[in-house]
């Protein structure tokens, strides 16, 4: 089991590397100008390594404690996905050759020219997007039929971008004519046609195994080297993505999920006793909800990979 502090790795334990940035849960490093870090510029070009750490981030707080394994769960299960994806779209990983202190856990990759786009893919209606169609019968100016409720199944997927928020905010759905506006017609196209290939593909890989994929969150850059649209950051993970079991769907309720959906629940729950509207920032999680969540990350994995974490 890993450590379950949200804290970033202690940069003494990673040599050649110097930190840079730090998310709601991945920390970037650069080559530093020690001996190690140009021998890992001269071995990688303008590389990254990207750790996933245990934190937990829920209505743009990052919540303590973290937990446990969530980092390693993360980065295995988008190493299987990019490999299930090769054929689709190219992804950013050069190496899994990181340093002992973040094995399992991190990935050293190529810097990408990153689109300002959150590539969205829905399959399923629910989250934001059913407030939205609730409220408008559409999401992001998709016309949606009548009569759908919290879990209902759409006649086909649609792809619903957002803006890349700061830490700290919150993404917004935007119409496809922004995304055009933002990086062009031709990669605004793009980016929708592979969203909506990537959750094709995945969807049906998962339904394979028994696991609904409701909505997926993807992250496109260009390679500098090939000026190849690539996918980077995670992928399809249960940070990313809303995972149900198959057995268990039935439109009309929340449904229950694989995913970090059960930290949101007890947040907004009256025993939390926390004011989602106030400025006060969420109360630590405890331990049951720390463990069953572990279990949910624990469990997608094992269910579309069909192997049990470090196997």
């Amino acid at each position: 089991m890993s450590d379950a502090n949200p804290t970033r790795a202690d940069d003494d334990a990673l040599p050649g590397w110097r930190h840079t940035y730090s998310g709601k849960v991945r920390d970037l490093y650069e080559p530093d100008g020690s001996a190690a870090g140009v021998a890992l510029r001269e071995r990688h070009g303008d590389a990254v390594l990207v750790v996933a750490s245990d934190r937990v981030s829920a209505y743009d707080h990052v919540l303590s404690p973290g937990i446990p394994d969530k980092g390693v769960v993360l980065t295995q299960l988008s190493l299987w996905w990019f490999d299930q994806l090769a054929d689709l779209v190219p992804n950013h990983v050069l190496t899994t050759d990181v340093p002992d202190a973040v094995a399992g856990r991190a990935l050293v990759c190529r810097r990408l020219e990153m689109f300002p786009v959150e590539c969205v893919a829905r399959g399923y209606l629910t989250g934001s997007g059913l407030a939205e169609y609730r409220g408008t019968g559409e999401v992001t100016g998709v016309a949606l039929p009548p009569g759908l409720v919290d879990g209902s199944r759409l006649p086909e997927p649609i792809f619903t971008p957002a803006t890349k928020a700061e830490l700290g905010e919150h993404d917004e759905n935007v119409r496809f004519s922004v995304v055009v506006d933002t990086v062009g017609p031709a990669v605004a196209e793009e980016l929708r046609d592979l969203t909506l290939a990537v959750y094709a593909r995945a969807e049906a890989v998962a339904r394979e195994r028994g696991v609904i994929l409701a909505d997926t969150k993807l992250e496109f850059g260009t390679d500098p080297v090939t000026g190849a649209t690539t996918l980077g950051d995670e992928v399809l993970t249960p940070d990313s993505s809303r995972f149900w079991p198959a057995d268990a769907w039935q439109p009309g309720h929340p449904q229950p999920s694989f995913d970090k959906q059960y930290v949101r629940d007890w947040l907004t729950s009256p025993v939390s006793g926390w004011d989602r509207a106030s400025d006060t920032p969420p109360p630590p999680l405890p331990a049951d909800v720390v463990a069953r969540t572990r279990d949910r990350y624990l469990d997608a994995y094992e269910r579309l990979t069909g192997r049990p974490l470090g196997v």
